[in-house]
């Protein structure tokens, strides 16, 4: 008989994830049968290649972003060799393979993403989170199909003599021109022009800034260079040249998305979660175990 693999208090299961540094396996909590994903992380890796920190900062991030559309941290966990980051189980895939599937979504169900999406984003920014890599490969979504934002920067860590575009930058066709200039930009700003890619990839099935040349696709970005297909909507086609707007001073902001009529339609709220207290006495002890300087 197989034994089982416990980490804690959790049963842990399949691979259903593999990144660089990182493996995510099925794992079920035994004390309330919940199911969850379990980040598994190898701390030998993670001290050669100097990433304590950023991986320090993006838990800490995930534990002070408490909202429904977005992916939830429960803990983390330490053994002497591994880091265990315990997130919510997410059944629905990704919103890009939805795409990717079925094509372009309709006017309401794009505009229902969108404005989960806009929720989502707004609350980071309260909490002076920017999430700088908004795509579709990183919304995942529930088993009621609710969006969740994922990947607060975990997993896409490059490995060495991959470029550097990905961390600082995020991905080309849904970065702000201000970002590719390299001249200091605003997170909130930039972070909302990548909400507009995603608003066109939603409504088009297709990328409004795509070139296989990187140069050409910068120049176009920079100019905001693309064009709305013929079944957008009006309001639809307003709001999305107000935020691909290249100017970061006259793009419009998340509280002028908010009152924008198209945007408004069938618009509900989102219920805030109970007020908690965020502590991250556990993320301190995991990365300040005096064991992990002893493996450097």
């Amino acid at each position: 008989m197989v034994a089982v693999r416990k980490v804690g208090k959790y049963e842990v299961g399949r691979t259903i994830g593999e990144g660089t540094f990182a493996k995510v396996k099925f794992a079920q909590n035994t004390e309330t049968g919940e199911s969850v994903a379990m980040k598994v992380l190898d701390r030998s890796t993670i001290i050669k290649h100097k990433m304590t920190d950023q991986i320090k900062r993006e838990i800490s991030i995930m534990k002070l972003v408490r909202h429904p559309y977005v992916v939830r941290l429960h803990e983390v966990l330490a053994s002497r060799t591994k880091i265990y980051i315990i997130l919510e189980f997410i059944t629905g895939g990704e919103l890009f393979d939805k795409i990717v599937h079925h094509g372009r979504l309709s006017e309401n169900e794009s505009r229902r993403y969108f404005q989960q999406l806009i929720d989502g984003v707004d609350y980071c920014h309260s909490k002076g989170v920017y999430h700088r890599d908004l795509k579709p490969e990183n919304l995942l979504l529930d088993s009621q199909g609710n969006l969740k934002i994922s990947d607060f920067g975990l997993s896409a860590l490059p490995a060495p003599g991959v470029s550097l575009l990905k961390t600082t930058c995020g991905t080309p066709n849904y970065v702000a021109p201000e970002v590719l200039s390299h001249k200091g930009y605003d997170g909130a700003v930039a972070d909302v022009w990548s909400c507009g890619v995603i608003l066109y990839v939603l409504m088009a099935g297709y990328l409004p800034f795509d070139e296989l040349d990187l140069t050409t696709l910068y120049s176009k970005i920079e100019r905001a260079e693309f064009s709305c297909p013929s079944w957008f909507p009006v309001g639809a086609k307003s709001l999305i040249h107000r935020i691909l707007d290249p100017n970061p001073e006259t793009r419009i902001r998340i509280e002028q998305i908010r009152s924008d009529e198209w945007f408004r339609k069938g618009y509900i709220p989102v219920r805030l979660l109970e007020y908690e207290d965020v502590n991250l006495d556990d993320v301190n002890a995991v990365f300040d175990d005096p064991e992990v300087g002893t493996t450097c």
